[in-house]
């Protein structure tokens, strides 16, 4: 995979990805009651479970790194969001909100860590 096609492929992916991430951003940030950056955790929760169940899916499928590529370095690549995590974190912690920054790192990793798992082990990995 590595023609002009597929970049378009990859690109077209991301930039989806990146939409889908901004509405379902703004569709929990209308609904969070909590001044945190709730958003941000389901949308990357969701990508490590996503990515998971792709990454468990390729490995029983090979010959199907095209599909792999585009859905996870394109449309999941542009779907999650680490630096925004990280923004948010640093965000809280200039705030004077040490222990909800900490909360925060923490917990965004081992749930997106749990997530990538279980997504592996349910997409046959």
């Amino acid at each position: 995979m590595t023609g002009v096609l597929d970049l378009l492929l990859v690109a077209v992916a991301g930039g989806l990805g990146a939409a889908s991430r901004f509405l379902l951003d703004t569709v929990v940030a209308r609904h969070n009651r909590w001044s945190t950056p709730l958003g941000t955790l389901v949308v990357n929760v969701t990508a490590c479970f996503l990515l998971g169940l792709l990454t468990g899916w390729g490995a029983t499928h090979p010959g199907r790194g095209d599909v792999v590529a585009v859905l996870g370095v394109g449309f999941l690549g542009g779907y999650s969001t680490f630096s925004t995590a990280s923004v948010e974190g640093a965000r809280l912690l200039l705030a004077g909100r040490g222990a909800v920054a900490v909360v925060h790192a923490l917990g965004m990793l081992l749930v997106c860590l749990a997530a990538a798992v279980a997504g592996i082990a349910l997409g046959g990995g």
